[in-house]
């Protein structure tokens, strides 16, 4: 069968068989990326290049298991994106001093980089969904802000006071769900146990998933259940993107119909 002729169904088929087919080792790829590259090799194609019809509203993604890492969705800035809101008003104003100041950056370098749920995070920060006026917003409450960071909050009184974010960033429902439909095409879903054995990694494509049709309530729901995290890392002079970012496995949240191609029982197979 030619990668040419790749129907869903072949592509399907293909998935489980390399699935059933146990531990395979990463022969040329570096460790970072390797869980994808390698499934990839194994289909014959080319990075997320799907051959099969209507393949730009398909996306190949891969998971490692057990995985803390958080997976990036999108960048998007709050808004109204006239405000800048980062770099004008939640850097100067609520940042702190960068732990590499007078190190790695120069003395007076700020940060503000977090990552923050629907739970008020230790400097006070969170997330807040406002269905009624359909907006994510980032609200700033002074009584939650950890003793450990008692001199920042001295700092906040003497400068911007320690009221609530005015005006608030935020994000428009429509916006928000033009901007993660398209990112966030159909999918198949595929997550991986990670084994290392003399210097390398062996990967089983232990579960596959055929995920379709984006769903913002499913979107809203991810980050009132602390799955989905906003992200700011700016600091000094460079702002690095606001991010929406996943937990491991949460993908199917985000999507209205979830299939189960095949799902292997861990420890069926041994390296």
């Amino acid at each position: 069968m030619s990668i040419d002729t790749f129907s869903k169904e072949d592509l399907i088929e293909r998935l489980k068989e390399i699935s059933n087919q146990g531990w395979i080792k990463n022969a040329r790829h570096g460790n970072d990326g390797g869980v994808g590259n390698t499934l990839e090799d194994c289909l014959g194609i080319t990075e997320n290049n799907l051959p099969i019809p209507n393949a730009s509203e398909w996306e190949l993604k891969t998971q490692r298991f057990g995985t803390a890492s958080l997976t990036t969705l999108f960048h998007v800035e709050p808004s109204p994106r006239a405000c800048k809101f980062v770099p004008s008003l939640l850097l100067p104003k609520y940042g702190w001093k960068h732990k590499e100041a007078g190190k790695k950056h120069p003395e007076d370098e700020m940060s503000f980089r977090m990552t923050i749920t629907t739970k008020r995070s230790d400097r006070g920060f969170c997330v807040k969904i406002d269905r009624k006026n359909e907006k994510v917003l980032i609200s700033f409450d002074a009584d939650s802000i950890d003793e450990r960071h008692i001199e920042w909050r001295s700092d906040l009184k003497k400068g911007v006071g320690l009221k609530e974010l005015d005006p608030q960033p935020y994000w428009g429902f429509k916006d928000l769900e033009h901007k993660a439909g398209e990112k966030l095409l159909n999918c198949f879903y595929v997550q991986a146990d990670v084994k290392k054995k003399d210097g390398a990694e062996w990967y089983w494509y232990r579960k596959v998933q055929m995920l379709q049709r984006f769903s913002f309530e499913g979107f809203l729901k991810a980050i009132e259940s602390d799955v989905l995290f906003v992200d700011f890392d700016a600091r000094t002079g460079h702002n690095h993107g606001t991010k929406f970012r996943l937990k491991q496995g949460a993908f199917p949240k985000l999507y209205e119909k979830v299939t189960t191609i095949v799902e292997n029982e861990e420890g069926e197979f041994e390296l």
